[in-house]
């Protein structure tokens, strides 16, 4: 199941839309706060709270786009006002945690350094998925004709990636073995999201 095929379905019904759009909504705005979570109070960088505050404004931007489905609904994260709630909300914690668990075994990390290698690693591979997600979804949006969009967010995650890529680089020279590691781990925790998704949905 992809997710080409579930969005018009979700598109189609207002009362679902909405709940989508809130699902996006709680799951940028648990990453902003995972990457507020991860700073060092002293040597935090200018790129690490401009991407929170990024993230910030996409959890925002999208609950306010709740309102052109033209229903008044979702005005918490509770579950009743989400899709796949309990696979949405422990996502992103569960890839947080899969990927400390490498990071402990495979460099032996602790600390505030782990935090800081586990804030690259899985702010990478998220943003590697939302390069893909956002995309299909503002097409699946053009397509219905919907009055809702996310363009901005298109370009503003296409930025994310590059200042991930330019972080770990200066990380490790071997960047790319562990970003592709997480970008594994993440894509199970995906698909297992997209296949709640169609249970519920369909």
């Amino acid at each position: 199941m992809s997710l080409n095929k579930i969005l018009p379905t979700i598109i189609a019904d207002n009362q679902l839309h909405a709940r989508w759009l809130n699902t996006l909504s709680l799951m940028e705005n648990t990453g902003a706060r995972k990457i507020s979570a991860s700073e060092d109070p002293t040597t935090v960088t200018y790129i690490i709270l401009k991407h929170a505050a990024e993230e910030h404004r996409h959890a925002f931007y999208l609950k306010k786009q709740i309102e052109k489905t033209g229903k008044e609904l979702c005005p918490t994260y509770a579950d009743e006002y989400l899709v796949a709630s309990n696979y949405s909300k422990y996502y992103l914690n569960m890839l947080d945690v899969e990927v400390c668990r490498y990071l402990k075994r495979e460099l032996q990390l602790t600390g505030k350094e782990l935090r800081f290698a586990a804030y690259l690693l899985v702010t990478y591979a998220i943003e590697v998925r939302a390069d893909e997600l956002y995309p299909i979804y503002q097409d699946a949006l053009d397509s219905a004709g919907s009055k809702i969009n996310v363009k901005s967010i298109i370009l503003e995650e296409e930025g994310h990636l590059e200042e991930m890529i330019n972080q770990l680089k200066q990380f490790s020279p071997q960047w790319q073995l562990h970003a592709d590691k997480a970008v594994e781990m993440e894509t199970r925790l995906f698909n297992d999201w997209v296949v709640a998704l169609d249970g519920e949905v369909n």
